[in-house]
């Protein structure tokens, strides 16, 4: 069963800043695409980031300049770094591993970690 699981959650005031991370320990951690993603309450599940192998970043409009997502294969882990926060940023925020091969797609979710903006 892979797992993924978020860490860094938690609540901060508007202005501040936090940084997510995302431990992949039971995948070839560096063939995968590594993304991030939000949904906040009655909202769809929201791209925010993604990190290709070869360390190609991939931002949405929403927070390209505010956030940055990286990654540590050595560590079989992803981070996103999150500036500026604003109430609109309140969510759970999910990570993603995927590639594809001669095997198929192979999709992996984490359960979450909430991120709430509030003073």
């Amino acid at each position: 069963q892979v797992q993924l699981v978020e860490l860094g959650g938690g609540m901060v005031q508007p202005g501040g800043s936090l940084r997510l991370s995302c431990l992949a320990p039971r995948i070839v951690f560096s063939t995968f695409t590594m993304s991030w993603y939000r949904q906040a309450p009655g909202k769809q599940r929201e791209f925010l980031a993604a990190i290709a192998p070869g360390g190609t970043m991939t931002y949405s409009g929403s927070v390209q300049g505010r956030f940055t997502i990286s990654r540590d294969n050595a560590k079989n882990t992803v981070y996103l770094r999150m500036n500026r926060l604003n109430a609109e940023d309140t969510a759970a925020y999910y990570c993603n591993a995927w590639r594809e091969d001669y095997e198929g797609r192979s999709d992996y979710w984490g359960s979450g970690t909430q991120v709430t903006v509030s003073s």
